[in-house]
């Protein structure tokens, strides 16, 4: 029976959207009206592209889509902010402590 022998189509590696020029006026507009602000690049999935969170010293964040790795580099070199990559330095404590504010006081901005 040649029912459950059916080939599954391949799906292409990334279904997400590519970066466009609004994702990286979101992100200058963030450095510029934030203090501290470091780059952690995340490496692509096969859900999302790759993706850069930009975090504020004081653990505000925000996360858009880039062109792979080394255009978040040359953003971040561009907008002289440190980058750093997620896979080797994980993800700042002030991030997680920003996060858990939020949690337990959502009506704050």
């Amino acid at each position: 029976m040649a029912l459950f022998r059916r080939r599954k189509q391949a799906r292409p590696a990334g279904r997400d959207r590519a970066s466009d020029r609004a994702d990286l006026e979101h992100l200058e507009n963030f450095v510029r009206t934030r203090r501290g602000v470091e780059a952690f690049i995340e490496p692509r999935t096969t859900v999302t592209e790759t993706t850069v969170i930009l975090i504020a010293d004081d653990g505000e964040w925000t996360r858009r889509r880039v062109d792979g790795p080394d255009g978040a580099r040359r953003f971040a070199h561009k907008l002289a902010i440190p980058v750093y990559d997620v896979r080797l330095m994980g993800y700042p404590q002030r991030m997680r402590d920003y996060n858990e504010r939020r949690k337990r006081r959502p009506h704050l901005p």
